[in-house]
């Protein structure tokens, strides 16, 4: 079987849920008779602060308050031992208290009483414990006594005068004067530091008319401690050299410095120089924080107050002159102790019920959760098979009398630590209702009403509420039941009357009251007063009808100006209104008859204008120019719903300009008192209007009239309607998460506004997780006037799956919708492929492919290129692409210089990994370039013919002549005269008898002589000799040679001839024929 289970809780305590029964909260009442009964756990109402510092010249008293029943008592530990304070005669407990005071009057060293103090509360349920009280004595040390030299120093050059005060607790106040007690005046050459030094950006002669005296006041002795004094020699010279500025505090280009969350950063940067320079501060790649940043020592330091995690980064002070400039730069860094994000809360248990404590802090570093029960490690405790620990959360089930204690949480790290009790208690009481037992209602018809019925218990009761004894419980159409007992009646109708009995139940019993409603009229004034322009003297009437309800006692006032009307003996009031005899300038104003009864109230208002008596009737336009509305007036508030009202108004004199709109404007008193807003815009011919309401609102309204000329004033305000509270039914707006930095992921959105909260304790509950993973939603909940929260420690740009949800004390908005953010971006990886071609001598190609990781969203690349000539370089290009651009030409200047290129891919953060290349040499493309020129020009295609036509002659040639079968032609083509013997030859042959006689002997013709007078034989002559086997050739009759010959000559052509004048093509045809 399972129990359905409670949670009880005491004032301002939240309550944990069963995972399968909707649990709602109750708080123990106040009424003393109730807490006089419950038993209850201790609980530390009052405490000193953890580092307390004392004046030696007080008594001390260390406070520890708590609560409970039965009342605790009071022990107390010093520096981790017992602390016996009844031995010590100087030491008293405060009755009905654990305050320690201890009393020097007669006597003692407060220094005695030093150390670590804390204070344990006990009573039957359990034992809750204080902080750990660190007790210390303010010490005032004095100045040790030193002879200080006379400064000198050169005018323009830059000095500091050290302090260096007696180390005080707490630390002292520093200022300077002169020994004559003089302020020192500072400025932004002359200034103070934080360590209390005093700093001259340039010394100038005048700072030697005084001397300089560091003062100490101790804020807890009321004394001031002061430092002999410097002197100061300025050496002159007949003019101060300008000088560039350089940093005199902190010393060199860079600095560190570590602050924790929720603390002040103050940085500092004090610089020399000639003329003095101006500081100026910057945050790199991020905008100082607006509405935290304040400036100091004429703007030498900067303050940012209550830091967080994101103001880590790196600062940096530009100090300028006209010289120039130098800066300094401080890498900051945020570590924070511990601190809450669910801190224990009191747990009140019914028996056989359950729920857990829950303790969850965050801190830099993460700090260490350690529990305990009733001041003892939980470990070390007695078992509870009824408790689970689980980490940073404790599970109670089927919880038993007599196993209430307290629990603390002890979250620390190196920074510091958090304490905090929080107690279980098991109780069991039957209902109790809080309200009298018999109660007469009176409400006014069609008006919304609210039976009241507080109840207490535990378990926690069940309510119900019955009509007149019936047996039907009272929900559903007019009637809407409450979690905290109320019964809603929507709109009380004549019905609606009788007797409301309103029960509540647990297992240990029940109780009841009873209400008695009765519904009556509403009070209307059903003829009011109206704008009346008398003469002086005349006579009016201004009425004021009335219908109510006769049951109730009316009483009708009359109002002038917003004021109570006094009724002379000029003026009569009766049932239907009020009459004036004899009017004068005097009685001019508004006048306002109200009729109310112990319930309601109604309203009506005119205006009345005299005329002097001489005045002539003249035309009422004439008269009256047209003009702005009178402002409207006698606001009311009708038929109040839930989520509706009626708002009646009477119209103001239109002022011969007929009204033509009606602004209707609200003003809500939790998130932005005094702020009126829009609500809705009638027509100017009505007076009344339903209004739609949003839940847990206390609207108040007014009314502005509109003609043609312009806006009324608005009229005054209406009486407040606070509507009943339900839990959101939007989600923030605008939500998207964006990176700061490459490691973390900042949620943000747009709160709710006072008219979509619907609720008390609006908060936001924060939830993400990577995109297509199946990891489990992280969470955080978040006050409702946050609108944003920081992921850290997240991978670079990576999609999360985002949601915030909008959550009052009544319940959750619908589940949000998704959104996708991303993590912070970093650089780029370089372009992949990167690639550099020449075609030709004009340009030069560029190729990539995007970044194999882009590391956020690409927004482009950069390109430097460089012409280069050997040792030579030419000035770098840049160039921007857009991100979806992966080619470019670049146009060479000259065709000799090559290029170096690197590009670039770039993202928010700046850009990425260079792709490096240079452009390939220009020789071996220009040879093919011009190589490629040629073989397409018309002169040397035709040359190329002429010589495939003079070899295809040749080949012709050398095919009839080895056809001819034997004819040897020895002579070469040449127009040279024949000799006698050669005369004999008549057909181009020879004897080869002459041959042997002659051709030995003499040159041929056509061969060369050498520089010596010797004959160089042509390589292409032929031996004949050669051609023949034995030494002797074979002729035929006509003396031609025989076929060997030929067989020898082939074979000699096809292995070549390597003489050099074989090449000619006349000595080729020779060679051949």
């Amino acid at each position: 079987m399972v129990m359905q289970r409670y949670l009880l809780t005491y004032v301002g305590v939240v309550l944990t849920l069963s995972p399968h029964h909707f649990i709602r909260a109750i708080e123990v009442p106040r009424d003393s008779s109730i807490q006089d009964e419950l038993f209850q756990p201790p609980t530390i109402t009052k405490q000193s602060v953890k580092n307390y510092i004392v004046d030696p010249r007080d008594n001390i008293n260390i406070e520890c308050e708590a609560k409970g029943n039965p009342f605790p008592t009071f022990t107390w530990t010093r520096n981790g031992k017992f602390f016996n304070y009844g031995k010590d005669p100087r030491v008293t407990r405060r009755s009905k208290s654990g305050t320690l005071s201890i009393d020097f009057r007669s006597g003692g060293r407060p220094e005695d009483y030093e150390g670590e103090y804390q204070c344990f509360a006990q009573n039957r349920l359990g034992t809750a414990i204080s902080n750990k009280i660190v007790l210390q004595v303010s010490k005032s040390p004095l100045w040790p006594k030193e002879n200080l030299d006379i400064q000198e120093v050169h005018e323009g050059a830059p000095l500091i005068l050290a302090c260096n005060p007696p180390p005080g607790l707490p630390p002292p106040a520093i200022f300077w004067m002169s020994s004559s007690m003089e302020s020192i005046h500072q400025d932004k050459r002359v200034s103070q530091g934080q360590n209390g030094d005093l700093y001259f950006s340039n010394v100038m002669q005048e700072d030697a008319l005084t001397d300089y005296s560091c003062n100490a006041r101790f804020a807890f002795t009321h004394t001031i401690q002061q430092k002999n004094p410097y002197t100061l020699k300025v050496l002159t010279t007949r003019g101060v050299t300008e000088r560039h500025p350089s940093f005199m505090y902190p010393t060199g280009t860079s600095s560190s410095q570590m602050v924790l969350r929720g603390e002040d950063l103050l940085l500092e940067c004090i610089a020399s120089g000639v003329p003095t320079p101006d500081i100026i501060w910057h945050k790199r790649g991020g905008e100082l924080p607006v509405g935290r940043i304040s400036y100091e020592n004429f703007r030498k330091a900067l303050r940012i107050a209550n830091v967080s995690e994101e103001d880590s980064g790196e600062y940096f002070c530009l100090a300028s002159n006209k010289v120039g400039s130098s800066r300094h730069t401080v890498s900051v860094r945020v570590k924070a102790a511990p601190y809450w994000l669910d801190e224990p809360e009191n747990l009140v248990l019914a028996p056989g019920e359950g729920g857990r404590l829950i303790c969850r802090a965050n801190g830099n570093p993460k700090p260490s959760i350690q529990w305990l029960v009733n001041g003892e490690p939980i470990e070390s405790s007695l078992p509870n098979p009824s408790r689970e620990v689980k980490g940073d959360t404790v599970m109670f089930r089927d919880a038993q009398i007599g196993s209430s204690a307290v629990y603390q949480c002890n979250a620390s790290n190196e920074h510091g630590y958090l304490l905090a009790n929080a107690f279980v208690s098991v109780l069991d009481v039957s209902p109790r209702i809080l309200a009298p037992r018999n109660q007469l209602m009176k409400v006014i018809q069609n008006n919304r009403t609210l039976l009241d019925c507080p109840f207490f218990g535990s378990p926690i009761p069940t309510t119900r509420w019955f009509k007149n004894g019936q047996g039907n419980t009272l929900h559903g159409g007019n009637y809407k039941m409450h979690e905290n007992g109320t019964l809603e009646i929507i709109m009380a109708r004549r019905e609606d009357q009788g007797t409301y009995t309103c029960v509540a139940t647990n297992i240990l019993g029940k109780a009841e009251i009873q209400v008695r409603l009765e519904v009556k009229d509403p009070t209307r004034i059903t003829t009011g007063p109206t704008d009346t322009v008398p003469k002086k003297g005349s006579t009016i009437h201004l009425s004021c009808r009335i219908k109510y309800d006769s049951t109730l006692k009316l009483t009708v006032t009359w109002l002038k100006d917003d004021s109570i009307l006094y009724i002379g003996n000029r003026m009569k009031k009766d049932e239907d209104g009020l009459t004036i005899y004899g009017v004068s300038e005097k009685d001019q104003g508004y006048y306002t008859c109200v009729a109310s009864t112990e319930l309601d109230r109604d309203t009506a208002r005119a205006h009345l204008t005299v005329l002097a008596v001489s005045a002539s009737p003249v035309n009422r336009m004439t008269t009256f120019p047209k003009a702005r509305p009178e402002r409207p007036r006698d606001l009311e508030l009708t038929d109040l719903a839930e989520r509706s009202v009626r708002l009646t108004w009477i119209p103001g004199d239109d002022n011969n300009s007929p009204i033509t709109d009606y602004i209707v404007e609200f003003e809500e008193d939790k998130l932005q008192p005094g702020v009126w807003h829009n609500h809705s815009r009638y027509p100017g011919s009505v007076n009344s209007a339903v209004l739609r309401l949003a839940p847990y609102v206390n609207y108040q309204f007014r009314v502005i009239a509109v003609n043609e000329v312009g806006s009324s004033y608005p009229s005054l305000p209406s009486e407040r309607y606070q509507t009943n509270g339900a839990r959101p039914e939007i989600n923030p707006t605008g939500v998207q998460g964006a990176g700061t930095s490459k490691n973390n992921m900042v949620i943000s959105w747009t709160p709710l506004n006072a008219t979509q909260a619907y609720g008390p304790r609006l908060k936001y509950i924060v939830k993400w997780r990577r995109r297509d993973t199946r990891e489990s939603w992280s969470n955080v909940t978040v006050s409702g006037d946050v609108n944003k929260y920081t992921v850290t420690q997240t991978p670079t740009y990576v999609p999360y799956e985002i949601k915030v949800q909008a959550e009052n004390e009544f319940g959750r908005a619908p589940e949000p919708d998704v959104v996708i953010g991303y993590s912070g971006e970093d650089l780029p990886s370089s372009p992949r492929y990167f690639k550099i071609r020449q075609p030709n001598l004009e340009t030069i190609t560029l190729e990539w492919e995007h970044p194999e990781h882009p590391n956020g969203i690409l927004i482009g690349y950069t390109l430097r290129y460089q012409a280069f000539n050997g040792s030579k370089t030419g000035r770098t290009i840049l160039e921007s692409f857009s991100p979806n651009q992966t080619k470019f030409l670049i146009q060479r200047t000259d065709p000799v210089s090559r290029y170096r290129c690197d590009l670039r891919g770039r993202t928010q953060i700046g850009e990425g990994e260079p792709a490096k290349g240079e452009s390939p040499s220009h020789l071996n493309e220009a040879y093919a370039k011009n190589q490629g020129d040629i073989a397409t020009q018309g002169w040397f295609i035709g040359l190329m013919c002429a010589i495939a036509l003079l070899v295809l002659i040749l080949l012709i040639v050398c095919f009839i002549k080895r056809s001819r079968g034997g004819k040897y032609p020895v002579r070469e083509n040449k127009d040279v005269p024949l000799d006698p013997d050669d005369q004999k030859v008549d057909n181009g042959s020879f004897d080869y008898r002459s041959l042997e006689s002659d051709e030995d002997n003499k040159p041929l013709q056509g061969s060369q002589t050498s520089l010596d007078g010797t004959i160089k034989q042509q390589e292409s002559d032929d031996s004949l000799v050669d051609y023949g086997e034995g030494g002797e050739g074979q002729f035929n009759e006509d003396g031609s040679f025989i076929g060997q010959y030929t067989v020898k000559k082939d074979k000699e052509e096809t292995e070549g001839n390597e003489s050099s004048e074989a090449t000619s093509p006349v000595n080729a045809i020779y060679s051949l024929a």
